[in-house]
C-alpha cells in the first residue's frame, strides 16, 4: 500500500521503515501535530529519556514520569500531549482523545494537583519539523509508512514496543515488517 505526501494531516503517524538510515528517526513513530503549506510539526512517540520534568522545570517536580525526545529540532523546548481536552484552554485537538499544547498554566495546575499519568499526559523535549513540501517528498520517496493515530499509539503502555505494535496493528505486509530484524546482517 502506498501513500502520497498529500495524505499527511494532523493525526497521521509517520512510521520509519525498517531500513531507515536516519539515526534521528531509526524505528521511530512520529505523531504529526500540524501539517500545512508552511511545513509540518511532529513529536516522536517512542524515544523515552532518563530526564524527568522536575529536572527541566523545578515547579513541576511532582510529575515523575520520564520525558520523551520529541525530535532533533530545538531540544531546549518543551511540548505536551494530553487527554484533558477542554480542561486545557487553547489545546489543539489532534485525534479523538488526544490534544496538543494549550495554556501552560492549566497544564501546571493539572500536574501540581497530582493528576495526569503517562497514559494521559506526556512531555517532550524538542520536536520533529519539516519545511514546506519536505515531508510530502519524503513520504513519496518511501521514507515513511503512514497510519492513523489513536490514543493507544500516543499513550502506549510500552514505548519501546510501539514501532512493532503499530505495524502489527496495520496487518498484512506491515505486520511482516514488524518482525524485520534490527540488523539483517546478523540473520
Amino acid at each position: 500500500m502506498s501513500f502520497s505526501g498529500d495524505a499527511v494531516h494532523a493525526g497521521t503517524l509517520l512510521i520509519a521503515p525498517p531500513l531507515s538510515d536516519d539515526p534521528n528517526f531509526r524505528r521511530a513513530v512520529v505523531l504529526v501535530c500540524e501539517h500545512n503549506e508552511e511545513g509540518s510539526f511532529g513529536l516522536i512517540l517512542n524515544r523515552e529519556l532518563t530526564l524527568r520534568l522536575g529536572d527541566v522545570l523545578e515547579e513541576m517536580a511532582n510529575y515523575t514520569e520520564p520525558l520523551s525526545l520529541g525530535g532533533p529540532v530545538q531540544q531546549n523546548t518543551l511540548h505536551v500531549l494530553h487527554r484533558f481536552g477542554d480542561g486545557v484552554p487553547e489545546a489543539m485537538h489532534i485525534v479523538d482523545g488526544v490534544y496538543w499544547g494549550g495554556d501552560f498554566e492549566a497544564i501546571q495546575e493539572i500536574v501540581q494537583a497530582g493528576q495526569g499519568n503517562r497514559r494521559e499526559l506526556r512531555f517532550f523535549l524538542g520536536y520533529s519539523g519539516w519545511t514546506a513540501g519536505q515531508l510530502a517528498q519524503e513520504v513519496e520517496l518511501g521514507g515513511w509508512i503512514l497510519a492513523e493515530a489513536d490514543c493507544e499509539s500516543v499513550f502506549p503502555e510500552d514505548q519501546e514496543a510501539l514501532w512493532r505494535a503499530v505495524l502489527r496493528r496495520m496487518g498484512g505486509e506491515y505486520a511482516v515488517l514488524a518482525n524485520f530484524p534490527d540488523d539483517p546482517r546478523l540473520n
